[in-house]
């Protein structure tokens, strides 16, 4: 059984255009496998990783501390859908498909922290809708530190056919 306190790790942070936070990865620093576990903090008025979705991975936030909202996929064209309102307590579960698609957002003015749960299966694809592209993880999952036998970022309208270059 792993264990560990939040206070005794370190934050790293991510600050790239409007995503700024801050991230603990409790479920690494526990020693877990197949299940991972990351305390977030956003700043106010920054979001968290660009809007996606897993095709492999499950995920789950759950709101410690301030407010904020969520960017969800509805598979509809209407922006006053897909955002909802997080406070303390609020859980959300993310399904390792489109319907699974969001983006945590601190539109609060003061720190929003939260708990990101996520199954850690691995080969994953990540969709970023936004941008049309996809990440490939395969060796060990995204948040996953072992090596990676392949792993990449790709335009999603780059395809070739099968037997190109064979």
């Amino acid at each position: 059984m792993g264990r560990v306190n939040e206070a005794e790790l370190e934050w790293t942070e991510t600050d790239r255009g409007e995503a700024r936070f801050k991230r603990k990865q409790l479920g690494e620093a526990a020693g877990g496998d197949a299940l991972g576990c990351s305390l977030y903090e956003l700043p106010a008025g920054h979001k968290s990783w660009p809007f996606h979705y897993h095709t492999a991975n499950e995920e789950a936030i759950y709101v410690l501390e301030g407010t904020g909202s969520i960017r969800l996929a509805t598979g509809t064209d209407d922006p006053d859908d897909e955002v909802h309102d997080l406070t303390p307590g609020t859980y959300v579960a993310l399904p390792a498909d489109e319907s699974g698609g969001h983006r945590v957002i601190n539109d609060s003015e003061g720190v929003l922290r939260y708990l990101a749960v996520s199954t850690m299966v691995e080969p994953d694809v990540t969709v970023y809708p936004d941008s049309e592209t996809f990440g490939v993880f395969v060796g060990s999952p995204p948040g996953g530190r072992e090596e990676r036998s392949l792993e990449g970022y790709y335009d999603a309208d780059a395809d070739v056919g099968y037997w190109d270059g064979e």
